[in-house]
């Protein structure tokens, strides 16, 4: 019977960290601190080391990050924040739940990340924020962003739920923008084994907050300054995070190993693969193609044992949960982005031969 090839394999990570992780939950066990710990602390410090941020605060999910960063900011009714169409529904959600007014804009065709000239039409006297998606585990273009933001007042949110280790001219995504907002579910570049996230800042009063309001609005037991969230990153994930952010880097050298494989073996089909970066450094949390037979590549590779994923099928402004916001909008890029993007499987320990198999599919779906 032909092995089944994964999109993540999240078992061969752990076998290759058992020891270390083992070790980790075991301590976090015998210790007994299970909420905001020592681990916690830890982690927060090395985190902020590696990205080059001052502050750097834990949280319950990266969707948790992102709505405690606008509402540290005081982002909320009256309020418009512009995002890209084509993303998870995590990065306007946080917006709606903050209070204010997710406005949609269309995405670059090369880098599928959110278009520029599109974004600046959309600014409004009301705009807010921008929260650029790093998508897919590519940097958006920072330097643009940044001196738009700067020149206008604008907050700028990183949506790094997709690029921990990636960079943009030297700095990491998360260290550029007033907030960095990262996620560190299971199959993410670094990720836990259940829900995490975190906010990175580089401002000392909006750290504090951030402190306070995941913790109830609470910096002192039972003393409640603001109305907040129970958004605190569990001490056991952390712990596990610890120990994977020591391998970061090699982790995302894999992927890019296996990213340029892709690109090598499915050159001269007639599909786009993942365009290189000239903004900053690729982490590859998806290796995403583009391709009009995308059904026919699809059963292919299902009849071959292997799986695919699309992400994602329909864009934010197509969706039920933001037709409030998207009513009569046209973001053609992103809907045909939507109608054509396919992500194959890619993960750090992937073998070579699974990539040339996964290929060798794709390429005879096409040929």
């Amino acid at each position: 019977m032909t092995r089944t090839i994964p999109m993540v394999d999240l078992k061969s990570q752990y076998a290759s960290l058992k020891d270390e992780i083992d070790g980790a939950i075991a301590s976090v066990l015998q210790e007994g601190h299970f909420v905001l710990g020592p681990n916690v602390r830890q982690f927060e410090q090395e985190v902020a080391a590696y990205l080059g941020v001052a502050h750097a605060v834990g949280c319950a999910s990266g969707t948790d990050a992102l709505q405690l960063a606008l509402t540290a900011a005081g982002i909320g009714p009256g309020a418009e924040v512009i995002t890209t169409a084509f993303t998870f529904a995590a990065t306007a959600e946080a917006v709606v739940q903050a209070g204010a007014t997710p406005v949609f804009v269309d995405i670059d065709p090369h880098s599928l990340n959110i278009d520029m000239a599109r974004m600046e039409a959309a600014l409004t006297p009301r705009t807010a924020a921008v929260i650029p998606v790093h998508l897919f585990g590519r940097p958006a273009d920072m330097a643009a962003l940044g001196e738009l933001c700067a020149a206008r007042g604008i907050l700028l949110v990183e949506d790094c739920a997709q690029s921990f280790g990636a960079r943009v001219q030297g700095r990491h995504t998360g260290a550029i923008g007033a907030f960095g907002c990262f996620s560190f579910f299971p199959s993410k570049n670094l990720g836990c084994y259940g829900d995490g996230g975190l906010v990175t800042t580089s401002c000392p009063a909006m750290a504090d907050r951030l402190r306070t309001l995941r913790n109830h609005g609470s910096a002192a037991r039972y003393h409640h300054d603001l109305i907040g969230f129970n958004s605190r990153l569990d001490e056991l994930q952390a712990a596990i995070l610890r120990v994977k952010l020591r391998h970061i880097d090699r982790f995302n050298a894999g992927r890019r190993r296996i990213a340029h494989r892709y690109d090598a073996l499915l050159a001269g089909l007639p599909l786009e693969t993942p365009q290189a970066d000239e903004h900053g450094e690729h982490v590859y949390h998806q290796y995403t193609v583009r391709c009009t037979a995308r059904e026919r590549v699809m059963e292919a590779l299902a009849a071959a044992g292997i799986e695919c994923a699309i992400y994602y099928p329909l864009p934010l402004h197509r969706q039920p949960a933001f037709a409030a916001y998207g009513a009569g909008l046209s973001l053609p890029v992103a809907e045909a982005a939507a109608a054509r993007c396919l992500s194959l499987p890619l993960y750090p320990e992937m073998p070579d031969e699974d990539v040339e198999r996964v290929a060798a599919v794709v390429r005879g779906a096409l040929e």
